[in-house]
């Protein structure tokens, strides 16, 4: 073969694969900027719904990802590169990491329903999976609470739906269940009017629903009453604490007892015959 003819080879090998290659590359680059377009689209479209901002920024960057990787095959086809075998292998691939990672994945799938349709956001109190505490963070696979005494509790997403989620701030307000109790022998109308005054002078407590005060037992030691007054949710510890404080110096002040368990040890003395 002479230089001519090898010459004419190499053209003719760079005319076919050299388009190609050409092809190859702009598929790569238009099919690129198509699929950050659609990503952001996507995040535009889901920040005008209201969704959360996490579950954004996923599904945002797995739509590209997603894209990215028909825009890649795409590209390889164009070069004359089979691309079924390397369909095979990312298909194996991900069975064979879905298998690993079931742990993984199913704390991925709640998470995702969660900032799907979002029981609970960031800021309520709940409690769930043995655990109670303020919500700091929802991610794809943990939800972070800090606790009242300020400890901070990672819980995998799958532990948190896989039990009843009790969120205590979600309606805005909250019933402080209190039991007081008086002796038998104090006035109950007296006692039931100084718990009244008790409540009415809290501004925290709200007038609607109004309070309930109601005796509700005859104990072993004292009569009791149920004290429940509505509050906000942000208010519901301090209420409680300060009423209890507040109607225990009301009572001290107006002579009613606060009766303790009691028990009357008889002593009786035998006297041995002789």
């Amino acid at each position: 073969m002479d230089i001519n003819q090898m010459l004419e080879k190499v053209w003719e090998l760079v005319t076919i694969y050299g388009l190609k290659v050409i092809a190859a590359i702009v598929i790569f680059v238009v099919g690129r900027w198509i699929a950050r377009f659609i990503s952001n689209m996507v995040r535009k479209m889901m920040r005008k719904a209201d969704v959360d901002q996490t579950l954004r920024k996923f599904v945002a960057n797995m739509t590209y990802i997603a894209l990215l990787v028909f825009v890649v095959l795409a590209a390889l086809s164009q070069l004359g590169i089979q691309t079924t075998s390397f369909i095979a292998v990312l298909g194996a691939a991900g069975l064979a990491v879905g298998l690993a990672l079931q742990g993984s994945l199913s704390n991925f799938a709640a998470g995702f329903l969660m900032i799907l349709f979002r029981p609970i956001r960031v800021g309520d109190f709940i409690e769930g999976a043995g655990t109670a505490g303020t919500v700091e963070e929802i991610a794809i696979f943990t939800t972070t609470l800090t606790t009242p005494d300020n400890k901070t509790v990672i819980v995998p997403n799958a532990a948190m739906t896989s039990d009843n989620i009790v969120n205590w701030t979600v309606k805005g307000t909250r019933r402080v269940d209190m039991v007081m109790g008086i002796g038998y022998d104090d006035d109950i109308d007296k006692a039931k009017q100084i718990m009244a005054d008790v409540l009415a002078r809290d501004p925290r407590i709200l007038t609607e629903p109004a309070p309930q005060i109601a005796m509700v037992e005859l104990a072993d030691s004292s009569v009791n009453f149920v004290v429940r007054p509505w509050v906000k949710a942000s208010d519901y510890w301090a209420v409680h604490m300060a009423v209890h404080e507040a109607i225990k110096k009301a009572f001290d002040a107006e002579g009613i007892s606060i009766p303790y368990p009691q028990r009357d040890v008889h002593l009786y003395q035998h006297t041995q015959a002789d």
